[in-house]
């Protein structure tokens, strides 16, 4: 449990102190991305707080979501709608619906 955080904490440090900038096209693309390995890092954690987690279907998880919701703001871009919204949406729902899983798993487990 403490590498997955060690990774998190890492990344956290890179990304507020490194300097890094998205070119206004590619946003639809990092945000999708952002989403995606947001929402597959909180159902690793549910899962793992569950203690049925499975690191192959962690990252085969993470890797689909990310393609699906690419290939969605790609073809959204080449016909000119914004699929990838459909993209955030739904991957919206599944971290708010995690969040509150692993916050009632957290305050069972305090009881």
């Amino acid at each position: 449990m403490l590498l997955p955080l060690f990774g998190v904490l890492l990344g956290l440090a890179v990304g507020l102190y490194g300097e890094f900038t998205v070119p206004p096209h590619y946003a639809p693309y990092t945000a999708v991305a952002l989403l995606a390995a947001f929402d597959s890092l909180l159902g690793g954690l549910r899962a793992a707080l569950e203690k049925h987690f499975e690191d192959n279907i962690f990252i085969t998880g993470l890797l689909s979501n990310t393609l699906l919701a690419a290939l969605l703001a790609f073809v959204g871009d080449r016909i000119g709608i914004n699929l990838y919204l459909a993209a955030l949406v739904a991957f919206g729902v599944r971290i708010f619906q995690n969040l509150a899983l692993i916050r009632r798993l957290i305050l069972l487990r305090i009881k």
